[in-house]
């Protein structure tokens, strides 16, 4: 119990007497900046890594609904190619509307 006592009364006395130590003792700016840059990836990658259950760590997917149109816009047109003969005998191949 003695010791005890003495020895938490000089460790208690250094602990007062010492001078507080600088946070960037020894280390420049930019050093100090990487070593920001290095924690904060460390502890963004520790809460990345940790499943707190907002995502379940399966890709959540459902289809979406079918949707029908329908055509309201008039008929349905497309081009055909016909042979056409005109009055001396001579064979046209002519582009035609064709509308359904």
């Amino acid at each position: 119990m003695k010791y005890l006592l003495a020895t938490s009364l000089v460790v208690g006395s250094l602990a007062t007497l010492a001078p507080a130590a600088q946070a960037r003792d020894g280390i420049g700016a930019g050093g100090a900046a990487a070593l920001g840059v290095l924690g904060g990836l460390a502890v963004g990658g520790a809460i990345a890594s940790a499943n707190n259950g907002y995502y379940p760590g399966r890709p959540v997917y459902r289809a979406p609904p079918p949707v029908y149109v329908e055509e309201d816009y008039g008929p349905v047109c497309h081009f055909e190619r016909r042979r056409t003969v005109d009055a001396y005998g001579d064979v046209y191949v002519r582009r035609v509307r064709v509308c359904e």
